[in-house]
């Protein structure tokens, strides 16, 4: 069997570990787990993979598996399994016993899924998924097994333009979701964005909503594309959408970060979206606003890793990739992003590497300081550059919404210093900024597990968006 699904077999049983310790009494056998593990599916992938796990689980899980069965198998509680989104079983039924009247979604740029997420969350189901980083897509297939494999696409949008209408699970697409990356913002030749060479993947996400002719598209970018918004209007209004923009803001959709997106929505049919948007920030007003605390609520203490080229280690002190809830308890805010769900298990809460010169800058700068505070000058190592780098640095606060979460974290996460701890935010914690459930396992090389995060849509944001969008799919705008 190939060994491909090594990593896979590590991860379960990391998981049976954490669940249970190793004097637990028997209470069964192997098999009776097994059968719902490793059930028949029609996706070739599942079926080897548990199969290979199966060949090579080792004696000391017996026991484990057989509590695991007595725990969540017999009582049919997939749903609170920890090992659910392994589980050929709870897959198998998910994939079968869903809404057929559920608005369809295409998410293009699907990164590591957010968007998805936040939709799915509010009701939708994704008829494909498409994104050229290979860890993304292991990331959104793993988070989101009700989704086929064969409709989680990797690879060029170009290659999903040509095919799109074979590659998608339904035939009717009613939304079309994505962000793609825009270089031509230059106003200065007047040149239209769409004819911009530079923007080849702009302009095959316009071909794809022509193609598939969705009721709604949604597309997110970064704020300064609103210096183009108008020739954007114009390209989505030419293949027959109206369309509106804004920039809305994470902060005031609940999530604690300051985190600014432009947002267009098109429909073609003939619905103000004006008016939809005026809905979603109706709606928003009605979501509590949160600070960095809540987010890190509950979270264990942990110190920096301290030896080098070592990313992948667990250990008690710097996190583990799998490990056991330290609380069960929800604060508020975690209610709303787990949606009431209690978690056993957290995931990719480790902390990174540092050096012992900016584990003393972490110590010594306060909630609120940066690179230039006198505290660090000694010891500060850009100080002749401080103008350039004045915020290399930055302690955050924990009675403030958080600075954005960037893709930059899988260089460093010196300008995200834990508030209380002499460390660097871990992707759990930055996962959870970005309203990610505790269950949402980030797949991949450590240093990209934050380029993930960083890059996404937050998940809380993309529902609140999807549950007025949804309204006006099936005709009912009150």
């Amino acid at each position: 069997m190939i060994k491909k699904y090594e990593n896979d077999k590590k991860e379960i049983i990391s998981i049976l570990e954490e669940l249970y310790n190793n004097d637990i009494e028997c209470v069964g056998s192997k098999e009776d787990a097994l059968k719902y593990l490793c059930a028949k599916i029609e996706d070739e992938y599942l079926n080897e993979r548990m199969q290979y796990f199966m060949n090579n689980l080792p004696n000391s899980q017996e026991n484990k598996l057989a509590s695991l069965y007595k725990e969540f198998c017999k009582e049919k509680k997939c749903d609170e399994c920890p090992l659910s989104k392994y589980c050929n079983y709870n897959i198998k039924n998910k994939r079968r016993k869903f809404d057929k009247k559920a608005p369809t979604m295409i998410d293009l740029f699907c990164g590591a899924g957010g968007l998805s997420l936040g939709f799915t969350q509010a009701g939708f189901i994704v008829a494909l998924a498409n994104d050229i980083e290979e860890c993304c897509i292991d990331t959104y297939s793993h988070n989101h097994p009700e989704l086929p494999r064969k409709y989680v696409v990797c690879g060029d949008i170009n290659n999903i333009l040509k095919n799109v209408n074979k590659l998608k699970r339904f035939e009717k697409i009613d939304l079309v979701v994505g962000g793609p990356p825009c270089q031509g913002f230059s106003m200065a030749n007047r040149q239209r964005i769409i004819d911009d060479p530079r923007n080849k993947l702009y302009k095959s996400y316009v071909k794809v909503v022509e193609s598939v002719e969705p009721k709604f598209f949604l597309m997110e970018n970064v704020k300064g594309m609103y210096s183009v918004a108008e020739q954007i209007k114009e390209d989505f209004e030419r293949i027959g959408y109206k369309v509106s923009c804004r920039i809305l803001n994470a902060k005031d959709f609940g999530i604690p970060q300051n985190r600014e997106r432009l947002i267009f929505i098109g429909n073609n049919l003939e619905y103000n979206n004006e008016e939809i948007f005026n809905q979603i920030e109706k709606k928003s007003k009605l979501i509590p606003n949160f600070v960095l605390k809540d987010a890190l609520y509950g979270l264990r203490k942990l110190e920096a890793l301290q030896e080098k080229n070592a990313t992948e280690k667990d250990t008690v002190n710097s996190g583990k990739k799998i490990e056991k809830n330290n609380t069960e308890e929800l604060n508020e805010y975690l209610k709303i992003i787990n949606e009431n769900k209690k978690n056993r298990l957290i995931f990719n809460h480790k902390a990174r590497y540092n050096n012992e010169r900016d584990i003393e800058i972490f110590r010594r700068l306060n909630q609120g300081d940066k690179s230039d505070d006198p505290k660090i000058a000694d010891i500060m190592p850009y100080k002749n550059r401080s103008d350039i780098f004045k915020d290399k640095y930055f302690k955050l606060e924990n009675n403030k919404v958080c600075k954005t979460i960037t893709a930059h974290m899988k260089f460093d996460c010196n300008m995200y210093i834990h508030p209380t701890q002499a460390r660097g935010l871990t992707p759990r914690e930055a996962a959870r900024v970005q309203s990610y459930p505790d269950d949402y396992f980030f797949r991949g090389a450590y240093t990209k597990t934050y380029m993930q995060v960083g890059n996404s849509v937050p998940p809380l944001l993309g529902r609140t968006i999807a549950q007025v969008i949804k309204k006006y799919i099936r005709g009912d705008k009150q």
